[in-house]
């Protein structure tokens, strides 16, 4: 079910328009949050004793556990809200958040690492035409 959410969630980027080159938001917060959910809906004491008593509501425990699994998504998520937007308030007051618009046209490895990632047209690439 995870992975079919986050499959669902990774198309959606380019609909909503946002930039999220590793997929993080769709892999990691939609899995995350699709993952500790179930928790409160699949959780067995057969199999992993610590949920004593918190059975999910697919095994008999009620809703309980799963309205503390919600809590948990929630509090982590004002949490983490929260923490993102002071440290990026802190970098933005210190080194900035973005670059220049002519770095960013320019390419990031090149002008933040004096790197590039793909050398094409060069000795051995395709476009080489190889010896006449």
């Amino acid at each position: 079910i995870a992975g079919a959410v986050c499959l669902l969630a990774v198309s959606l980027k380019t609909k909503f328009g946002y930039d999220d080159s590793l997929d993080v938001i769709a892999v990691h917060l939609i899995g995350g949050i699709i993952g500790s959910l179930m928790v409160g809906l699949f959780a067995d004491n057969s199999v992993n004793s610590v949920v004593g008593e918190n059975q999910g509501l697919f095994f008999g425990g009620g809703g309980a556990l799963l309205g503390k699994q919600f809590i948990a998504v929630g509090a982590t998520l004002l949490f983490s809200g929260i923490v993102s937007y002071l440290l990026a308030r802190i970098v933005h007051a210190t080194i900035g958040l973005r670059v220049t618009e002519d770095e960013e046209l320019e390419g990031l490895d090149s002008t933040q690492h004096a790197e590039t990632a793909y050398q094409l047209g060069g000795i051995g690439s395709m476009g080489s035409g190889g010896s006449s």
